[in-house]
């Protein structure tokens, strides 16, 4: 599918959730009212769609990356597996995490690349990667993620003066040169014809793990559940725009101003579904030391959202962004779930010590 132009259209019959519409080329040039709209989306539903932010052509490329990584033998694939100890980065096989408490096994294969591996190319960071993936570190990814650290850290950027956070601060907490679990990933998700059920989704119901994500996919299959509904909507793909949406990062940064909001990914509906989906995704996610916390001390308005928060424990996890990143990665792992389950009756505290900012196990 990464080199199709042309796919069945987003059928007109299924539920909907219209996203805010941002230009990133008004926000480059400082417009006040896009900066206001960006700011309304990231307060409320914490996702929006992003146009003219220049990196379709190296989207284009990662798919193409992904494409040729996919193609390889699994037991090739599988030397380069992302392992039990919470290390994101690698390949990921289909069936490797749980989608759920009951332990339905996810359907996606997917493989990561750190973000600290393409800028220190070719000396490796944290692994080495299968030769698809390194035949196209220079010509392909490294471009993709310089882009796509562009476009995060002006959003880092905007959020941050709007926080009333001293100028910086969240740039200094996602500091290029320092490690952290930002990665770029290319996910393949297999055809489901016939008519399969949402339940059995590809990816279950979460919050990201970090700071910001920027998707780029062609078929229909995310869906959010808006603030104070218990619904499940799509989020229809627009050609040229891009869906970008806040983790849990700056919702404990925030001290909930931003918001981190429920996901997941289903079959694509309608005539999509024959069609394998593939999407892209690069993940900004703070410095590994960085402690996720409020940051109360440096802005009057976190401190005072903090103040009225009903659950204001969960803004000081006493938890650095590489702690709470591998406890998530950690046990989501159906071997460690099995390994688990031993002590919690089937592995549900496991899923649950999985989850982040926003967990509901009945949204499964």
């Amino acid at each position: 599918m990464p080199g199709l132009t042309s796919f069945p259209p987003f059928p007109d019959n299924v539920p909907t959730h219209p996203l805010l519409i941002i230009d990133y080329a008004l926000l480059k040039a400082g417009d006040e009212a896009e900066i206001a709209t960006l700011w309304k989306a990231a307060t409320e539903l914490g996702f929006w769609y992003l146009k003219n932010h220049g990196v379709d052509e190296e989207a284009s490329g990662m798919f193409d990356m992904g494409a040729e990584t996919m193609a390889l033998p699994l037991e090739e694939k599988l030397k380069f597996e992302q392992g039990e100890e919470g290390m994101s980065f690698g390949y990921k096989a289909a069936g490797a995490n749980a989608t759920d408490e009951n332990g339905t096994l996810d359907t996606v294969e997917f493989i990561n690349v750190s973000k600290d591996d393409v800028l220190a190319f070719p000396t490796p960071i944290h692994r080495t990667y299968p030769s698809t993936v390194t035949a196209r570190m220079a010509s392909t990814i490294s471009l993709f993620v310089r882009k796509s650290l562009e476009v995060n850290d002006t959003l880092l950027e905007i959020l941050n003066d709007r926080l009333g956070l001293p100028k910086g601060t969240l740039a200094s907490m996602h500091a290029m040169e320092e490690t952290s679990g930002s990665e770029a990933r290319c996910i393949k998700n297999p055809p489901r014809p016939g008519g399969i059920s949402e339940e059995k989704a590809a990816i279950g119901a979460h919050t990201d793990f970090g700071s910001l994500s920027f998707l780029h996919n062609r078929l229909g299959g995310l869906q959010v559940m808006a603030p104070g509904t218990d619904k499940w909507q799509y989020v229809k793909p627009i050609p040229g725009h891009a869906i970008c949406n806040l983790g849990d990062a700056m919702t404990i940064f925030s001290g909930g101003i931003l918001r981190s909001n429920l996901h997941r990914v289903v079959p694509p509906p309608g005539a999509q579904s024959h069609l394998e989906r593939w999407s892209l995704v690069y993940f900004t996610r703070p410095s590994d030391s960085v402690l996720l916390e409020a940051l109360t001390d440096q802005s009057p308005m976190i401190a005072d959202a903090v103040s009225r928060a009903e659950n204001a424990s969960i803004f000081r996890t006493g938890q650095t962004s590489k702690e709470w990143f591998a406890r998530r990665i950690r046990n989501q792992r159906t071997k460690n779930r099995k390994v688990s389950c031993r002590v919690d009756r089937g592995g549900s505290e496991t899923w649950r010590a999985s989850r982040g900012t926003e967990h509901r196990p009945d949204a499964a």
